[in-house]
């Protein structure tokens, strides 16, 4: 038996105008930045070099009640005669002070870059790429994290106020 085909056949009708759909307004949250860009004064002391010094350094500076924030320290000399401590404190007047009373033979403080930034792989691909392509060599840098989700890196550039504008605005 042959099946029977369906014919299957549309009509064309008039509809009214259904009313306007509603639209969803969706109001985007800004996205934080990855990193912050801030000014800092950072000290650099030069000393004699000799075995305790950093932990000379340290006393004393927590004798004055001086907060580390960030710093490097390193013997200077192929001799290891002399070693520069660059720190950035809490209070640079009392550090310089509790650094001559220890016996700094030099103390200096210019002004460098602190940038917070995700503790994450390429974060600091990210910032250093964005201060080459301003064309602005970076003369040093030095950073520090932990197991924690953030990292400081202090900068130090040909232009700190460029520098510091280009990351506000990237």
């Amino acid at each position: 038996m042959a099946k029977a085909e369906k014919k299957v056949t549309t009509k064309k009708t008039k509809t009214a105008a259904k009313p306007a759909a509603k639209v969803a307004t969706v109001t985007k949250k800004p996205i934080a930045p990855a990193f912050t860009a801030k000014t800092a004064k950072e000290i650099t002391a030069t000393f004699k070099d000799s075995v305790g010094l950093t932990a000379k350094v340290a006393a004393a500076l927590a004798a004055e009640n001086v907060n580390i924030l960030a710093g490097t320290g390193y013997s200077a000399s192929d001799f290891r005669r002399k070693a520069v401590f660059t720190l950035i404190v809490d209070d640079l007047a009392k550090a310089e002070k509790a650094l001559e009373r220890i016996g700094a033979d030099d103390i200096q403080d210019s002004s460098v870059i602190m940038v917070e930034m995700a503790n994450k792989v390429g974060a600091l691909k990210k910032i250093s790429k964005l201060i080459a392509d301003s064309g602005i060599n970076i003369y040093y840098f030095y950073s520090t994290t932990s197991s924690g989700k953030t990292a400081t890196c202090v900068l130090k550039t040909a232009d700190d106020k460029k520098t510091i504008k280009v990351l506000r605005e990237a």
